[in-house]
Parts: structure tokens; C-alpha cells; sequence
């Protein structure tokens, strides 16, 4: 304990001590540059100036976001596609994204995530404002690779984004770990120059009475408190209901146990934003949140229980929490922020604390009765998780005119989870384990220190190339090396080739490489050996290397002045080192006389992910807009030809964004989604899936349609109908009983919002 402490301490007190260094470098700079202070909602990119005979050029990051894998989503682009509850909602319309499970398994398959380019919502880092938002990591992970979580793409209230980023491919090797897939980054409104205020409600009603409705309110507040100081304050309450427990019986083989509609969701979010600039070249923020997720319980569970009976049961009936919470999530965040303009360049630093408390009602552990609740007690989880970011961009010339971004990282995590440790089972003679479950050290914990650097180097005025290296340093594994070099070229006025290849990767989580934390199973989940029965556990692995992945792509794009726009990107990762569920017998014990198997965690899977994206904007009118873009998979498999996880064969998503006058404006949506696959095999036992286990989803479409209007300069709202031709689909099982069809697509609904501003 004292070595964790002290390791923490350190880069914190670093970080501090920076600070009056900073101030007293920006109140030297205060004599000589006594402008009003700034009162943007953050720095924007440095306009091309002269320092000595050094022209500034755009910085690696804002280049890399024009890469062909990089999508923007305005704060336009949500408030007319009427997002429900959760942004995913708006970001699974870009291209190269789609919605799924926390793994192939088909489990906890209505809890769908943010997935780049298929490899997997694990494989999808999320940000909010640059910063690592990392929540999901308090649930518990099991055996097939599943969470009962929603993700973290849920913490900002959706009247409070600015923007989405939504960056694939090699531009994110520049965020280290959980990059491999992609980075959603969600950045929320800024401080403007004068005082501005708005409130928001919004009311989803679904036409089938089973299916859960939303109701949403929430208002933002900001500006100017002084010459020198400025705030912004949001909140959030909404209130999405749980779909009917039954909604799935009339679509479940009569042998299996009615799976479970959507859970509902109650969001409480509160952001407190202090803004300082003493001069302007130098800025401060003090940033809190606070949000609060609770869920409304369906009856889900992760394997075949029913929560519509007592079935698998033990000390409290599963139906009688139905409609009730049964986990929340809270998570606080404490972030400080300097951003400073000096003589060599341009630096961004920040320090964050995020501390998540995870609260559920005990879950069984074992075999059949995994994930189904058997008591009324609480249990809590805890992650604390500490980051701290610096980042220098100088302006250089060395030769042709450039720009060099070095900087430095320092991360700690630390998981506390008594309840998936201590209700595990003692197993004698096993390294790390104790005969005594309550004897265990409960909690695991990493930290890492990295270093990088970026060159924004044109050459020319057509060619532009972006060299970069990052270097890992893990407490769990070691070094990690990330290069990656991406380029641009305007080979004709309309044209531009832009293509990359780096090295990304992803860190064991805490979980995998917690020697404590053990998964039983009473032989449903076991490797097959010898007898399909015969009991196993799955220990935690301190050894596992980091899953890697090589992503390249390349994309042509052509641009004309009218405003049409079309691109096509060829994409592949080649995906090394996947960590599973091991098959390799590492011991057997006896427990009452009886054998029982017991395996680890292991890096045992590769895989190839390949396909392409494309977009087509074409300006119709002068007010009328027809976008489009399209996501279709080559590959998606592991060695063995399964799926990392279950997307559609293609995504075409489009749109008609009609402008009728100044305050009125049409939009008209629509979504063609491929063919669905499951897994052939079991990932936990390697038997072949049978029946209905092997189920397809055929292609299907949904269509929106929506109309806003401005009442007056103060006053807008928008009406719609989502799902226009009532395009259901139904979950016909848990886990990998119901094949594809793991997930609930749910039907027309009408929805309305207002907004009042100042």
C-alpha cells in the first residue's frame, strides 16, 4: 500500500508544483501583453503568423482529423436527428460504426456500444473533452468477454455537445491504449463573450405500450464573471422507462427462458466549469462533474434465467425488482486545465480524477446462475482512475517549415471489487489464491508513463506528412511502442489521396490481470475436456501481453467549391495478441472429491478486420442537401473464422436536410442495414452452436422524418417520428441461444422537443 500511495502522490504533486510556474510565466507575459482576457470557448488552432522567417503550419492533430477515417457531428447535425438518451444513438450514423454487444456471445446483447470498424466496444476509447472517460471499466468482465454496461458514451447530456470527433483508423495511435478500434470524442459548448442561458425538454413516446418512453429536461448557463473570469454551469435529469418484461415471449423458442426487452436508464448530470485568464495568452479551468446512472431493471441476465419467474433464484425472486434500480453508476470528475501561448509554441496541460462508485445487487457467479440476482444485498465497485497530459506544439525549420508536438502522459487506475473477488471459491494449491476467499487482496491496480511526439511536416504546397511515436510503459507488462505515419496529398485541385498505418494498442484490464479474481463455472462454460461437465474456473493472468493491432487505410477524396463532396477508404487491421478465455489446462484440484479444471487468461487469438467507408454529399438546391455514407465489411473474423462481433455485412445511412426558410427546416433519415452473423462456435468451450443458436438477421431499414422551427429568436422546437415504417426486431434469447438476433430494434415513436434561450 505504501508503494501505491507514494506512486500516486508523485506525478500529482508534479503536476501541481507546474502550476505557479505557469502563473508566474503568464504574469511576466501580463506587463507585456495586457489584452482583455479571452472569453472563447476554448483555444482555436493558431492561424498561419510569422515568427522570425518560421511560418506556423497546423498542428499533427488538427491535420490527422482531416484523415479519411475521421467524422465530425455538429451540435446542428444532433439537435435535428433527435438523439433519445444516449449519443450512441447519433454517432452509430457515421461511417465505419455500428451499435453491439460487449462481445459476440449474444449476452447482455441489448446493451450495445459504440463499435469502430468492427473490433468491439472494448476497442473504442472514449473522451470527453480529450479527456479518458473510463466508468465501464468498474463492471465486471466475464468469461466471453461481456459487461453489463452501457458504455461511457452516456455522461454529457445531449443539448450540452458541441461537437462529436468520431477519429478511426491510424490517427488514433496518438491516444495510446483502448485506440485500436477508434476515439469518440465528445467536446461539450464552451464560455461565449456574453451571458447566455437556455433550457431544454424533450418527450419520446413509443406507438407500442411495451416499450419504454423518455422524458428529458435540462438547461445550460454561461458567461463572463469578471474581466478575468468565466463559467458555465449545465444539468440533466431524463428519464428513459424499461421495455415490458414480456416483450420478447411471443419470439422465444418455448425451451428457453423469455429474454429481456431494453432496460431503462435515469440520468442525473451536473458540469461546473470555471474559466481564468489573467492575460490572453494564458488560460485556466476548473472543471466538476457529477453524473448518476441508475438503471431500470427489464429482467435481463447474462445467461438463460428468467426474471419473469423465481427460475435459478436464491434468497430473493428476480421479478419482484422488475421496474426498480438494481446497479447505478456515479462518477465524479475533478479536471484542471492550462492552456498557454508562449514564444516557442503552444502548450496544452491538464490533470483529471475520475472516480467511479459501481452499486449493485449481488449477482450469482456460477454456471447457469451467472449474472441472474439471488439476493437483496448491495455491493459497490470502486475505480479511481488519475491521468495527467502535457503537450508542446513549436513551430520549427528544419529545412521546409513544420510543426512538432512532443509531449508526456501518466496514468493510474486502481479497481476495487469485493464482490466478483470474495464470492469467488478457494481453490488449495492454486499460486495466489488463498484458501480463504476473505483473505484476498480485493483490489488490483496499474499505472503507465508515456511519452510521443508528432511532426506536421509539409512538403510542398500539395504534400503533407505526419510522422509519429508514442512510447507505453506499463506496471502490468512493460513497454509499448506505437509509431504511425500518415500523409496527404492534393494530387489535383478536387482530388486528395490521404492514407496512414500505425501501431495501436490495448492494455490487460484490471480484471484480466487480477490474480484474486476468479470466474466459475458448473461446466456450461468450460473448455471441452474429456467430460462437458466437469466444473472449471478461470483465474486472472499478472502475465498477459497487450492486445495490438497494425490499422492501415488509404482514401481518395474529391471537393468541389458547390459544396460535393465524395470519398471511398479502403481499411484493414491486422489484430494481434486478443486476450480470452483460456483453453490451455494449467491445473486441476479437487473440491469435495470431485476434479474441477482450472484455466487463465491468455493471449490467444488474432484476427483481421477489412472493409471499406465511403461518404457522397450533393448540394440538390441551394437549400437542399442529400448526404450519405456507407460502411461495408470484408472481414471480421479471428483465426478461426469467428467474429469479433456481430455487425452488419454493410450500413448505408443517408439523408435529406431541407432548409424551407430561415426558421424552418426538414429533415428526412434513413438506415439500410446487411446481414447479421453469429458465431458458429461457443468461445468458452469451443462447441458448435446448433438451432436457433445459428440464426441470422436479414438486411432491414428504418426511416425518420422531423421538422424544426424557430418560434422567435429565443424560442425553437422540433418534432419527429423515428422507426417511420415501424421496422421491428426482437430478442429471441440470451447468450448464444438467440444467434444474431440478440438485441432489441424498437419500433415507431413520436418524439417532440422545445428549447428557450437568452
Amino acid at each position: 500500500m505504501s508503494y501505491t500511495r507514494t506512486f500516486t502522490l508523485r506525478p500529482i504533486t508534479l503536476a501541481l508544483a507546474m502550476l505557479p510556474l505557469q502563473f508566474a510565466q503568464a504574469q511576466s507575459a501580463l506587463a507585456a501583453n495586457a489584452e482583455p482576457a479571452s472569453s472563447q470557448s476554448a483555444p482555436q488552432p493558431a492561424p498561419a503568423k510569422q515568427l522570425s522567417t518560421i511560418r506556423v503550419t497546423a498542428t499533427a492533430a488538427e491535420t490527422l482529423k482531416q484523415a479519411p477515417g475521421v467524422s465530425t457531428i455538429t451540435g446542428e447535425d444532433i439537435e435535428k436527428r433527435g438523439v433519445v438518451n444516449d449519443l450512441s444513438d447519433i454517432v452509430r450514423r457515421m461511417p465505419g460504426v455500428n451499435l453491439t454487444g460487449n462481445s459476440a456471445s449474444g449476452q447482455r446483447g441489448n446493451n450495445r456500444q459504440i463499435d469502430l470498424r468492427g473490433m468491439g466496444p472494448e476497442n473504442t476509447l472514449i473522451l470527453v473533452d480529450g479527456k479518458p472517460v473510463q466508468s465501464r471499466n468498474s463492471v465486471r468482465y466475464g468469461k466471453s468477454g461481456e459487461r453489463d454496461t452501457r458504455g461511457d458514451s452516456n455522461w454529457v447530456p445531449v443539448e450540452d455537445v458541441e461537437r462529436i470527433e468520431v477519429i478511426r483508423g491510424p490517427a488514433a495511435a496518438r491516444y495510446g491504449s483502448g485506440a485500436a478500434g477508434g476515439v469518440v470524442n465528445i467536446v461539450t459548448k464552451g464560455i461565449g463573450d456574453e451571458t447566455h442561458g437556455s433550457m431544454t425538454t424533450y418527450i419520446n413516446q413509443p406507438q407500442h405500450s411495451e416499450e419504454g418512453d423518455t422524458r428529458r429536461v435540462g438547461f445550460n448557463l454561461s458567461g463572463p464573471a469578471t474581466s478575468t473570469m468565466s463559467y458555465r454551469l449545465y444539468g440533466n435529469y431524463n428519464r428513459t422507462d424499461a421495455d415490458d418484461p414480456a416483450i420478447n415471449a411471443a419470439h422465444t423458442d418455448a425451451t428457453a427462458s423469455t429474454a429481456a426487452g431494453r432496460e431503462g436508464v435515469k440520468n442525473r448530470d451536473l458540469d461546473a466549469l470555471l474559466r481564468w485568464a489573467p492575460v490572453s495568452a494564458h488560460v485556466f479551468d476548473f472543471n466538476y462533474g457529477y453524473s448518476r446512472q441508475g438503471n431500470i431493471y427489464a429482467g435481463d441476465t447474462q445467461t438463460g434465467n428468467s426474471a419473469t419467474s423465481t427460475s435459478g433464484a436464491t434468497g430473493s425472486n428476480p421479478a419482484s425488482f422488475l421496474g426498480q434500480e438494481t446497479n447505478v453508476m456515479t462518477r465524479n470528475k475533478f479536471a484542471l486545465d492550462h492552456k498557454g501561448d508562449w514564444a516557442i509554441g503552444k502548450s496544452d496541460s491538464w490533470i483529471q480524477y475520475e472516480r467511479t462508485f459501481n452499486d449493485r445487487i449481488d449477482e450469482g457467479l456460477v454456471g447457469g446462475t451467472e449474472g441472474n440476482i439471488n439476493s437483496d444485498d448491495w455491493h459497490s465497485s470502486r475505480l479511481d482512475a488519475y491521468t495527467f497530459h502535457t503537450e508542446l506544439n513549436s513551430p520549427l525549420q528544419l529545412g521546409v517549415r513544420q510543426m512538432l508536438t512532443t509531449g508526456a502522459e501518466w496514468g493510474y487506475q486502481k479497481l476495487d471489487d469485493p464482490a466478483s473477488v470474495l464470492n469467488g471459491q478457494a481453490i488449495s494449491g492454486v499460486a495466489n489464491v488463498a484458501d480463504d476467499p476473505l483473505k484476498r487482496q480485493t483490489w488490483n491496480a496499474q499505472h503507465y508513463i508515456a511519452a510521443f511526439a508528432e511532426d506536421n511536416i509539409p512538403l510542398g504546397e500539395r504534400l503533407i506528412l505526419t510522422p509519429g511515436l508514442r512510447l507505453d510503459r506499463y506496471s502490468s507488462f512493460g513497454n509499448n511502442w506505437s509509431p504511425s505515419l500518415n500523409a496527404s496529398w492534393e494530387f489535383a485541385p478536387a482530388l486528395t489521396l490521404k492514407g496512414g498505418v500505425a501501431k495501436v494498442f490495448k492494455a490487460p484490464n484490471l480484471y484480466q490481470t487480477h490474480p484474486n479474481y476468479l470466474i466459475y463455472s458448473s461446466g456450461n462454460g468450460c473448455n471441452k475436456l474429456g467430460s462437458y461437465t466437469v466444473r472449471c474456473y478461470l483465474l486472472g493472468n499478472a502475465d498477459l501481453k497487450p492486445e495490438v493491432s497494425t490499422n492501415k487505410e488509404l482514401g481518395i477524396n474529391w471537393t468541389e467549391a458547390s459544396g460535393l463532396n465524395a470519398g471511398i477508404t479502403w481499411f484493414r487491421n491486422d489484430y494481434d495478441n486478443k486476450i480470452v478465455s483460456g483453453t490451455e489446462l494449467v491445473g486441476i484440484v479437487k473440491v469435495s472429491g470431485q476434479d474441477r479444471y482450472v484455466y487463465k487468461w491468455e493471449n490467444a487469438t488474432n484476427a483481421v478486420v477489412e472493409g471499406f467507408e465511403g461518404n457522397l454529399l450533393v448540394p440538390l438546391a441551394r437549400s437542399l442537401d442529400w448526404s450519405n455514407n456507407f460502411t461495408w465489411m470484408l472481414r471480421n473474423d479471428d483465426q478461426q473464422g469467428q467474429p469479433l462481433s456481430v455487425i452488419p455485412e454493410f450500413t448505408i445511412n443517408t439523408s435529406l436536410d431541407w432548409k424551407l426558410t430561415e426558421t424552418l427546416n426538414l429533415m428526412l433519415t434513413g438506415t439500410f442495414y446487411g446481414q447479421q452473423k453469429p458465431r458458429s462456435t461457443v468461445a468458452t468451450t469451443g462447441l458448435a452452436t446448433t438451432d436457433d443458436a445459428n440464426s441470422k438477421v436479414s438486411p432491414y431499414n428504418t426511416w425518420g422524418v422531423s421538422a424544426g422551427y424557430a418560434f422567435s429568436k429565443h424560442y425553437k422546437g422540433r418534432i419527429g417520428v423515428s422507426n417511420l415504417f415501424d421496422k421491428r426486431l426482437f430478442r429471441e434469447g440470451n447468450s448464444y441461444a438467440a444467434g444474431a438476433a440478440s438485441y432489441n430494434e424498437p419500433g415507431r415513436a413520436f418524439y417532440a422537443s422545445v428549447t428557450a434561450s437568452f
